[in-house]
């Protein structure tokens, strides 16, 4: 049975130039007046209603509206005519239900595309019930405002599968055109991975080399499963949907749908629809959660960069600082002791002057190496600047911190730095421990580690202060 079309429009012309242009496909109503066009559309329930704005001096968009106000009009789709293309009458138009605009005068191809386009939206979605579209709607709307489109994906195969009542709803990507791995699944835990080779799935691997949907209400009768449905059968599995997930004309994933033995034949054409837009929005999902982790994987790139020293690959100053604001508020809140260990290198002046600013950065870099392998996990290892270096030691005390600081020194002392005679490198350290000496702020304890470092360097080389000791 031909569609049918409600033409709305004062101008005979327009009217006939239409009816002439859609006759051959669709049966045709045209009328010049509002009260007759609610009539007509009450009674035939046309497939699409096209009306002119300037209807009844302006009130097309009025009629619009009272259509969409109609429950047994409110679905189907209409086409507003413009005169011109008014920014107004389009926001008007758009909120008064209206799916579409044309503009006067009419180009018939694409007049005739865009109703091809719209019915068959319509059919399209015909088949959805209010709750599927809503459904749909959420899942496009958090796909938009949530960051985290791993977190979607997840949401979307709890949701789906609750909402169709299936035993497995999964989203998986395509790595490398042999592999699939399970971004989400309503039946696992977030930080469970799981990759599937393709070679032993033969529904997904039809669905992945066809680029279309594969669909399976009994297991036990589906060739294609025929090595293994036994497998499928112990795992009470009756019914299979795949849909692969396109970009870009590319399939990047499958969508899959397990159903069980008391679901037989739970891929219904309306589940079918359903799925196939849902997949839409998880391929997108999909792409986004590729550029998120690369762009997360540049973020914190970018950060390691901001917090490091380029020579030694110690945390910089800056870092130091705030981890050192942190540890002490800790310290503080906690009544746990907090130890800061401050050092230079001892005549570094000289290893630039006699053997030149390569190999004081070489000095540097193995000193930086050397604090890295003896820094505990807790510990902070830190360049403050040229040849000054600092290590916060949280929940360490003065004895322990003293310690640490001869281990270090001795380490330093002993291996030595490459191209430089044994010996040859020393540093001289202080040591100062929270509580102690009425300390209340992280600025005072840093003094007191330095007032520590340049009493040892007042002693001699290779020395270790104690900032009681001052």
């Amino acid at each position: 049975m031909a569609k049918k079309i409600l033409i709305v429009d004062e101008e005979l012309s327009y009217r006939e130039l239409l009816r002439d242009a859609l006759r051959d496909q669709y049966k045709i109503i045209d009328t010049a007046h509002y009260d007759e066009a609610v009539i007509l559309a009450g009674l035939n329930l046309p497939d699409l209603i096209i009306i002119d704005i300037e209807l009844a001096n302006g009130r097309g968009i009025e009629l619009c509206e009272e259509l969409k106000d109609d429950s047994e009009t409110v679905d189907i789709p209409v086409m507003l005519i413009s005169s011109g293309e008014s920014d107004k009458d389009i926001t008007q138009g758009l909120r008064a239900g209206a799916t579409d605009f044309l503009v006067k005068p009419l180009f018939i191809p694409e007049v005739v595309t865009r109703i091809e386009t719209h019915l068959r939206s319509h059919d399209y979605y015909s088949d959805l019930n209010h709750t599927d579209l809503l459904i749909l709607l959420e899942l496009s709307e958090a796909i938009s405002v949530t960051r985290n489109p791993t977190a979607i994906l997840r949401h979307i195969t709890q949701k789906i599968a609750k909402y169709i009542e299936v035993e497995r709803c999964s989203i998986l990507s395509l790595k490398d055109g042999k592999t699939l791995a399970v971004e989400a699944s309503n039946d696992l835990g977030k930080d469970q991975e799981i990759s599937l080779d393709l070679s032993k799935y033969p529904e997904l691997r039809k669905a992945v080399a066809t680029k279309s949907p594969v669909i399976i209400n009994d297991v036990s009768r589906e060739p294609l499963l025929s090595k293994i449905k036994d497998k499928l059968l112990q795992i009470n599995c009756q019914s299979i949907l795949i849909i692969p997930l396109i970009k870009k004309e590319s399939t990047i994933g499958t969508y899959l749908l397990r159903a069980s033995f008391d679901r037989k034949n739970a891929v219904t054409r309306r589940v079918m629809k359903l799925c196939q837009l849902v997949s839409n929005i998880s391929a997108n999902a999909i792409e986004n959660a590729a550029l998120y982790g690369l762009v997360k994987e540049a973020q914190e790139h970018f950060e390691e960069l901001s917090i490091l020293d380029d020579l030694t690959q110690l945390y910089n100053r800056r870092y130091f600082y705030s981890c050192l604001e942190s540890e002490f508020k800790r310290a503080v809140r906690h009544h746990k002791p907090l130890s800061l260990i401050f050092f230079d290198v001892d005549d570094f002046k000289l290893v630039n002057d006699l053997r030149g600013h390569a190999m004081g950065d070489e000095v540097l870099r193995q000193i930086g190496s050397v604090m890295k392998k003896v820094a505990r996990k807790s510990d902070l290892p830190a360049r403050f600047g040229g040849d000054e270096f600092a290590m916060i030691l949280p929940e360490t005390s003065e004895a322990g911190a003293y310690e640490f600081a001869r281990r270090l020194s001795e380490l330093l002392g002993q291996q030595g730095v490459k191209g430089v005679a044994e010996g040859v490198i020393s540093v001289s350290v202080g040591v100062a421990t929270f509580p102690g000496q009425g300390l209340s702020t992280c600025d005072e304890l840093l003094k007191l580690a330095d007032d520590a470092m340049y009493q040892s360097k007042g002693q001699g080389k290779g020395k270790i202060s104690l900032a009681p000791d001052i």
